[in-house]
């Protein structure tokens, strides 16, 4: 509370989240400084833990608050914008679009697709992509991830700018001409196009969302990410379009053809807007990946059940609200469940005590 204390005191203890290294030195050098002992420590428990949670949540609060305001400030939109231009010797990208990757350990891969316009988020326009690989089963690393999502991404564009009345607007759908891919919108519910013959765009089944070409494409990583976001946008024939990369070690920005990235000032509004659209894009990624595994999870064990399609298991969990609380309801009370017996309610319940724990919850 620095409004009622003097901040010029070094006090006798200091808590903090994490030990620095080399803590003794400190502890030695606060000590003199204030001349008796200071100790610095991490409180693992009680009162001292819960008042350093609290700080925390503060900060990461204020952080956020900070990043909110800024971002609405025009002002500095434009700073941020003219500067990252000078920057990486391009036109200010009015448009940009930022993508990456997350999965468990291979599992479950998503891709992101995040897009800031004169340097603010345009949230109607993010998308999620739920990642195949060669035999639909994903991808073996985030390098082959990333192409496949450019390239989809791109392709999809080519597909509306080359068809007649490109450029309507619309929402989302993306589709190819082999297997099946899912993206979402942040206002809309997942929506699955199957493999076959594309519907013409433009239409009420396939409208349009992918004509608007970005002014810059920024990925989540250094030279291999960057290196395969280029390889697909070429493979797809868009060679106009600049790629650089924002790696998290230093913070520094890597483009294609250079060996050794460009480093903005610490103090850059340019690498605050970069900084801000790769935390955007991995925070949409993580979360379309935990909603991905969460379904999986949540809906394993009822894969297995008999007589119980996927119709049955929308009504069981939105009865019950999950599978835990339906391994402890009877077959009188599955059987009130719309579209439930009670021949059938006492099958799944010998199911799901045959089961015993062996299903996810």
């Amino acid at each position: 509370d620095t409004a009622h204390f003097d901040t010029s005191v070094i006090p006798k203890e200091i808590l903090v989240s994490v030990s620095p290294t080399d803590v003794g030195v400190l502890q030695r050098w606060l000590s003199a400084l204030r001349g008796s002992q200071v100790s610095i420590r991490v409180p693992q428990r009680g009162a001292k833990r819960e008042a350093l949670s609290r700080v925390q949540l503060n900060a990461v609060e204020g952080l956020r608050l900070y990043k909110t305001r800024r971002a609405r400030d025009l002002t500095q939109r434009n700073l941020a914008l003219n500067e990252l231009g000078r920057l990486l010797d391009i036109d200010p990208p009015l448009r940009i679009e930022c993508y990456d990757i997350s999965h468990t350990q291979g599992t479950f891969q998503m891709g992101s697709m995040v897009v800031f316009e004169d340097g603010a988020p345009r949230k109607d326009a993010y998308r999620k992509f739920s990642i195949r690989g060669a035999d639909g089963t994903g991808t073996p690393d985030d390098t082959t991830a990333m192409n496949e999502v450019l390239r989809r991404r791109f392709e999809r564009l080519i597909q509306e700018e080359n068809s007649p009345g490109a450029g309507l607007p619309g929402t989302d759908a993306l589709a190819t001409a082999s297997g099946t891919e899912l993206v979402e919108t942040t206002n809309s519910s997942p929506q699955t196009a199957q493999s076959g013959a594309i519907p013409p765009l433009g239409t009420e089944k396939e409208p349009r969302r992918f004509s608007y070409r970005p002014d810059l494409v920024v990925v989540d990583g250094a030279l291999p990410q960057v290196h395969a976001a280029r390889a697909a946008m070429d493979e797809v024939g868009v060679w106009d379009i600049p790629v650089v990369g924002l790696a998290k070690r230093l913070e520094e920005v890597w483009r294609v053809d250079d060996d050794f990235p460009v480093i903005f000032p610490r103090t850059s509004a340019a690498l605050y807007l970069l900084q801000y659209l790769r935390d955007e894009s991995h925070r949409f990624a993580i979360s379309a990946h935990r909603k991905k595994r969460s379904q999986a999870m949540t809906r394993s064990i009822l894969d297995a059940a008999p007589g119980v399609g996927p119709a049955r298991q929308k009504a069981l969990l939105k009865h019950f609200g999950s599978v835990k609380r339906l391994r402890e309801a009877s077959a009188s009370e599955i059987a009130q469940v719309p579209g439930f017996g009670l021949k059938t309610a006492e099958n799944l319940v010998a199911f799901l005590n045959n089961s015993g724990n062996s299903g996810k919850n």
